[in-house]
C-alpha cells in the first residue's frame, strides 16, 4: 500500500510540473479522499488556464495549448485510475491458508473491505481395473466450487462456500448430484488469542475437511481414510472460538448440532452427518482441534483433534433410548521442506450402544473403527531445471481402514470393510493454480471383491 501510495505522489507531482501548476500550498496525499483533492484543484488549475489562454491568445494559439492541456489531463487522470485501482484489487493475490480455511477460501482476509470472490474445481476419469465388485469406468465434473465472502469491518467478516457436485442436481440424489452449501459463517475478530466464528462450520479435524482444495493434495482421491472414518466434508452448525496460544500453538472449538446415530452404518459415521439441512439438535457434539508449527523447524505441523457427543437425538433403537455416545480422535503431522511433503494421519473413533444400533440397522454397525494413512511427494522439476516455476512430485500413499475394527456382541465382522490401500501417482502443475493428476490405486478387503483403479484429471483454483 505505501509503495502504490509513493508511486502515485510521484505521478501527481510530475505531471503538475510538466502542466506548470503550482502544487506546494497542498498536502502530500495520505488517503484515498486527498488523492482524489488534489486532482480537483488540478483541474480546477487548469480551467483557469484554459480561460486565461483563451482571452489572451489568439485563437489558433490557444486551441493548440488547450488540447496539449486536455492531453496531458487525460494521460494524469489514466495513471491516478490505474493506481487508484492497484490499490483496491492486487494484481497478484498471494494464496495462503488462514484461519483453518484453504488458500482460496482464505482470499476474504486480504481484502480491505467490501466483497471477495473465490473457487476450485476438479474432474476426473476413472478406469477400473480388474473388473471387480460392482464399479464401472465413469468421467465425472466431480465439483465446481464458488467461494464468496464479504468484510463489512476489519472486525467482522462473512465467508462462505457453495458447491455443485457431479455437474447436476440429479433430482436431489447426492449420488447423482446436489447443490450444497459447504460452509456459511460469521467471524468477529476481538483478540488474537480468541475469535469467534458462528455459522455452518468445517469441523477442524484432520487435512482435508477444512483445506480440501485439489491443488493442495496428491491424488484425484481423498485419501480414504479421511472419508470413512473422519467423513470429510464435515459440517455442523454451531458456535466457538479460534486464535492463537502463542505465534506457533494455534487452536480451534466449536459446539454444534449432533450426528444422527439412526444414519450410522457398516461404513462409518458419515451418513450421520447434518450438513445445516434441518439437522437434528436434541444432542450437540463438542470439537477441539490444537497446531503447533515450531519456528525452529520450517515446514513441520504437529496437531490433533478430537469430536464427543451424544448422536441418539432423543430417538429409540429397537425399542429401546439411547444416548450413543460417540467418540472420534485423530492426530497428525505434516513436513514441507524445499520440494519435499511428507503426510501422516492416525485417526480412532468409538460408538456407544452399537449393539442396538446393529439391531435397529439390520447390520453390524461397528463400536470400534480406525484408520490411518502416510504419503510422501517430492518435486523433482527444480533438480532438472533450476528457477522453474513449474511442478512435477511423484507421490506414494498407503491406508490402512476397518470401520469395524470391533464389532458388537452377539454381531459378525464384515471383513469387506477392513481394507488397505497402496497408491502412486503424478501430480503436475503448470503453474500454481492448476493442477494435472495421474494415479493408480490397489485397494485390497480382508474379504469380498474390490476392483484396482487408474485415475487422471484435473483441478484449479481462483
Amino acid at each position: 500500500m505505501n509503495n502504490n501510495k509513493t508511486l502515485l505522489k510521484g505521478a501527481i507531482l510530475t505531471a503538475l510540473a510538466a502542466l506548470s501548476a503550482s502544487v506546494s500550498a497542498l498536502e502530500k496525499p495520505q488517503t484515498m479522499e486527498d488523492m482524489w483533492k488534489i486532482i480537483q484543484a488540478q483541474q480546477k488549475q487548469i480551467d483557469e488556464m484554459k480561460s486565461g489562454m483563451q482571452a489572451q491568445a489568439p485563437v489558433k494559439t490557444a486551441g493548440s495549448d488547450v488540447k496539449q492541456l486536455e492531453r496531458k489531463t487525460d494521460v494524469l487522470s489514466q495513471e491516478v485510475e490505474k493506481l487508484r485501482t492497484n490499490l483496491s484489487i492486487p494484481d497478484e493475490v498471494q494464496y495462503k491458508s488462514a484461519y483453518g480455511l484453504g488458500p482460496a477460501a482464505s482470499k476474504v482476509y486480504q481484502v480491505g473491505k467490501g466483497l471477495s470472490i473465490g473457487g476450485y474445481g476438479e474432474g476426473n476419469y476413472q478406469a477400473n481395473v480388474g473388473e471387480k465388485g460392482s464399479n464401472k469406468d465413469n468421467a465425472d465434473l466431480e465439483r465446481i466450487v464458488l467461494y464468496a465472502g464479504y468484510k463489512f469491518t476489519d472486525k467482522i467478516l462473512f465467508n462462505s462456500e457453495l458447491e455443485f457436485e457431479h455437474a447436476t442436481t440429479g433430482e436431489g440424489a447426492e449420488e447423482k448430484g446436489e447443490v450444497s452449501v459447504e460452509f456459511a459463517s460469521l467471524d468477529f475478530f476481538i483478540n488474537p488469542l480468541a475469535n469467534v466464528r458462528a455459522g455452518l462450520v468445517l469441523m477442524p479435524m484432520g487435512f482435508i475437511n477444512q483445506i480440501h482444495e485439489p491443488v493442495f493434495y496428491f491424488g484425484n482421491n481423498r485419501p480414504e481414510v479421511e472419508r470413512s472414518i473422519i467423513p470429510s466434508t464435515w459440517r455442523e452448525m454451531g458456535v466457538g472460538l479460534f486464535g492463537q496460544i502463542t505465534p506457533d500453538l494455534t487452536y480451534t472449538t466449536y459446539v454444534v448440532s449432533g450426528l444422527d446415530a439412526a444414519e450410522f452404518s457398516s461404513k462409518g459415521i458419515r451418513d450421520g452427518r447434518g450438513g445445516g439441512s434441518q439437522a437434528k439438535a436434541e444432542n450437540f457434539g463438542y470439537v477441539a482441534r490444537m497446531d503447533y508449527t515450531p519456528s525452529a523447524l520450517p515446514g513441520v505441523t504437529v496437531g490433533s483433534s478430537a469430536y464427543v457427543g451424544n448422536s441418539g437425538q432423543n430417538q429409540s433403537f429397537a425399542g429401546q433410548k439411547a444416548d450413543v455416545f460417540t467418540q472420534l480422535y485423530e492426530a497428525h503431522v505434516q513436513w514441507k521442506y524445499r520440494g519435499l511433503e511428507f503426510r501422516t494421519l492416525g485417526s480412532w473413533g468409538h460408538i456407544n450402544d452399537a449393539e442396538l444400533l446393529s439391531a435397529a440397522k439390520g447390520q453390524t454397525i461397528g463400536s470400534e473403527n480406525y484408520g490411518f494413512y502416510t504419503e510422501l511427494g517430492y518435486d523433482v522439476l527444480p533438480l532438472l531445471f533450476k528457477d522453474t516455476t513449474q511442478y512435477l512430485a511423484p507421490f506414494f500413499r498407503y491406508e490402512t481402514l476397518d470401520t469395524i475394527a470391533k464389532a458388537p456382541n452377539g454381531f459378525a465382522d464384515d471383513l469387506t470393510k477392513d481394507m488397505q490401500i497402496y497408491q502412486v501417482g503424478l501430480n503436475y502443475k503448470p503453474i500454481p493454480n492448476v493442477v494435472i493428476k495421474a494415479d493408480y490405486r490397489n485397494r485390497v478387503a480382508k474379504q469380498g471383491p474390490l476392483s484396482d483403479d487408474f485415475n487422471l484429471g484435473f483441478g484449479f483454483i481462483f
